[in-house]
């Protein structure tokens, strides 16, 4: 009997040290390359797609699962934002996007947050966001944002 359960628990032992890991489990490489797209994805094409009222430029960018949180605390989702860029186009005269904050994970999310300067005639305006990013397929896409702080 004794032998029978040694075998056993040595069996089971054996099988859980040579079992797959959970296939849920990510990790991504972080490349100087994803630096580059995130920087870019933020500073000109995500503007570019609101100030030349573009929404097949923004669908690329926002995740299907896209949330946004606006400055007055009102909730919209990617189908409102691609409709809403149909229909306005907001072009000010000067923009730029001040990244603050960058940070690329291994699980494949990034964190953006920064500042939006508007210049439109001689008036001036800004506004903080923060913005969580995931990897699917190569690509990056937006899958939440936060604007607050709009003066």
């Amino acid at each position: 009997m004794k032998k029978i359960i040694t075998t056993l628990l040595t069996a089971a032992i054996l099988a859980s040290c040579s079992s797959k890991q959970n296939p849920n489990n990510y990790s991504l490489e972080i490349t100087k390359q994803d630096t580059t797209d995130l920087k870019h994805l933020k500073t000109t094409l995500w503007p570019t797609s609101y100030h030349q009222g573009k929404p097949e430029m923004l669908d690329q960018i926002l995740h299907e699962y896209f949330e946004m949180i606006g400055h007055s605390g009102e909730v919209s989702d990617k189908r409102f934002e691609l409709e809403w860029v149909k229909n306005n186009h907001v072009a000010p005269d000067s923009f730029y996007y001040e990244i603050k904050r960058l940070d690329i994970f291994n699980n494949g999310t990034a964190v953006i947050a920064g500042t939006g300067h508007v210049f439109n005639d001689s008036t001036k305006s800004t506004y903080e966001s923060s913005n969580v990013l995931i990897k699917e397929n190569g690509k990056w896409k937006a899958i939440l944002s936060h604007v607050s702080g709009v003066k």
